[in-house]
């Protein structure tokens, strides 16, 4: 009986170990696993969240785009400003809570969000606010038979415009640490916004380039098919609605890319959410030394594509003669051009190789988006250039012009395709200057004359004891006495006698190799062409990418007036397909610009 009631005891004694109480690091990092599980949800969560908002803003916009019954325009725009002021809600709230923090509790990715870009998006902001202008402006004319929708658009557009550029200029750089999930949605909400904002001015300005190209055939007498512009049914009351209508058609393109830039700098935001950044970026240096010749070579190419363009938008449609030398030219001048960018970024990834610079390890968000954007963006003219490509082989009959597509597309492929290695070879390769900074190299601490006069006291105190011990040979204190009286004869001398001092100096300088000159500067000479030949390539890249960009974006469109493709594939599947990869054609000339900037600053 009393085994038994002694056991009761030890049963719980026994239980209570296991209620005692968790190390606090174990705790810790128990709870952390919890919230990181938590946190990996609200990302999946809000990521689907975008999506299916994103699915049915598109589903929207089909319907508007294709008339169906019941949807207009109006029932479209009211869809996208509720979204528009949603996320202004969302960044004012996010701007007060993020102004009551310490600014020293902030982590920053300086990948993100960096100052040229910041002013990239604040130009393409300015211009798309003037297109808010002219649509205000369109509306005010006709005012007596268009719906209020039409002026609550513009006056929305512009304030989630100037949110929006303040938010990524302060905060585009933010690693939120705070893992709260209505920052998660609020910037997945704000990426997927955008995103419909974008696909929404490319409908409507694929609208106004079909209209016209339907226009040029017809009179060409390649299809027999005319449409006109949808006008509102009343008359113009100002008598300058048809030039607010024109200058709104040619923002359109800045608009477009304002509303790609600011979704792709949300995503990064959204993908930094709770990251530990591992690889911290540098200030990077800008100038212009030594970069004359690319500089000219480029500006002697802008030149020409102005050019260009302007013959091409100002003799396509006139006649089958006009627009023919029109083809013909623009055709030359692209394959002249695109040979150059090919044969520079060939050079460039040589003199890259040469180098044999090591790879980042840690690469933020950023990097990586910009990396995949490019193979991305880049997909639009491979398609294009691939039917044209096809359709050349398969076509029954050809025009003189159409033969110089070949070549084109066969270029456009191979530029795209050897620019884009060369871009992102050097966006993930480590900075110079980061790798110095990572380097702890040790400071040589040389004794202070303080430090000497301690030692030598505490040497003459220990010779003391030792002279007082009585040893056998009794030689300890004298070879340190000694060795002390010598050293102090030294330093006299040396203070005494400079000339002496000098001579040792000499001795120990006649020592050392002698430096060989011309072995020196080859060595630093080498590496400083190579980059000088780099900065030349890669600012001649980067206004050659620019002049690409302003042909297709004003109007020049050889895909849609040569007639080759239409002939082969029907009106309708490649207009489609144009419509749809034509977009981010352009979209990829830009974001190359971005990040060859990048890439000049890293060189």
């Amino acid at each position: 009986m009393q085994n038994t009631v002694e056991s009761i005891p030890q049963e719980k004694s026994l239980g209570s170990v296991c209620d005692l109480p968790l190390p606090p690091e174990l705790e810790l990092e128990m709870e952390q696993e919890i919230l990181e599980e938590i946190y990996k949800h609200s990302e999946v969560s809000s990521s689907q969240y975008g999506i299916n908002f994103f699915i049915i803003g598109l589903f929207l916009l089909l319907a508007c785009s294709i008339q169906v019954v019941g949807v207009s325009e109006k029932d479209l725009k009211i869809f996208l400003i509720i979204p528009m002021l949603i996320q202004v809600l969302w960044m004012l709230w996010y701007i007060l809570r993020n102004s009551t923090k310490k600014s020293g509790q902030k982590e920053k990715d300086v990948h993100a969000g960096a100052r040229w870009l910041r002013c990239g998006i604040s130009f393409f902001a300015l211009t798309t606010t003037a297109m808010d202008a002219l649509n205000l402006g369109y509306f005010v004319g006709y005012r007596d038979c268009m719906p209020l929708a039409d002026a609550v658009y513009p006056v929305a557009h512009f304030i989630h415009t100037s949110f929006q550029v303040y938010f990524l200029w302060f905060h585009s750089q933010d690693v939120i640490k705070s893992y709260k999930t209505l920052e998660r949605f609020g910037l997945i909400h704000s990426v997927f916004t955008n995103l419909l904002l974008w696909a929404s001015a490319v409908t409507t300005e694929s609208k106004h380039q079909l209209i016209e190209h339907l226009g040029r055939l017809s009179s060409l007498g390649f299809v027999n098919i005319s449409v006109d512009e949808i006008k509102p049914l009343c008359n113009c009351t100002t008598g300058i609605c048809h030039e607010f209508s024109k200058g709104i058609y040619y923002i359109y393109p800045f608009n477009i890319e304002y509303h790609i830039l600011a979704s792709a700098m949300l995503y990064v935001l959204w993908k930094n959410v709770g990251n530990h950044m591992k690889h911290h970026g540098n200030k990077r240096s800008f100038n212009l030394h030594g970069v004359a010749i690319g500089t000219i070579l480029g500006l002697v190419v802008l030149a020409v594509t102005i050019g260009a363009a302007f013959i091409y938008i100002s003799r396509i449609g006139r006649s089958k003669t006009s627009s023919e030398s029109a083809l013909t030219i623009y055709y030359w001048y692209s394959i002249i051009v695109l040979f150059a960018m090919s044969l520079a970024s060939v050079i460039g990834l040589i003199l890259y190789k040469m180098e044999n610079k090591p790879t980042v390890q840690g690469h933020s968000p950023s990097i990586k988006l910009d990396a995949n954007l490019l193979v991305c963006a880049a997909s639009g003219s491979w398609i294009t250039s691939w039917g044209a490509i096809l359709a050349l082989m398969f076509a029954g009959s050809y025009q003189m012009y159409t033969w110089f597509n070949l070549p084109y597309s066969v270029l456009v492929i191979i530029q795209k395709y050897v620019q884009n290695i060369f871009i992102i070879d050097y966006l993930y390769c480590e900075d110079e200057h980061h790798i110095l900074d990572d380097i702890e190299i040790p400071i040589p601490i040389f004794p202070s004359e303080a430090m000497l006069f301690e030692n030598h006291t505490a040497i003459e105190a220990f010779t003391e004891e030792v002279k007082e011990e009585k040893d056998k040979d009794g030689y300890i204190g004298n070879i340190l006495e000694d060795n002390i009286v010598e050293k102090n004869s030294s330093e006299y001398n040396a203070k005494n006698n400079p000339t002496d001092n000098g001579n040792e100096k000499d001795k120990t300088k006649s020592l050392q190799p002698p430096d060989n000159p011309t072995s020196s500067n080859k060595l630093q000479d080498s590496p400083r062409f190579r980059k000088v030949i780099l900065k030349n390539l890669t600012i001649f890249l980067f206004l050659c990418n620019v002049s690409l960009w302003i042909p297709p974006a004003f109007g020049c469109r050889p895909q849609y007036d040569n007639g080759l493709e239409v002939s082969v594939y029907g009106f309708s599947p490649w207009i489609i397909l144009v419509d749809i990869a034509l977009p981010f054609s352009i979209f990829y000339r830009m974001h190359s610009v971005y990040s060859l900037f990048d890439v000049y600053c890293k060189i």
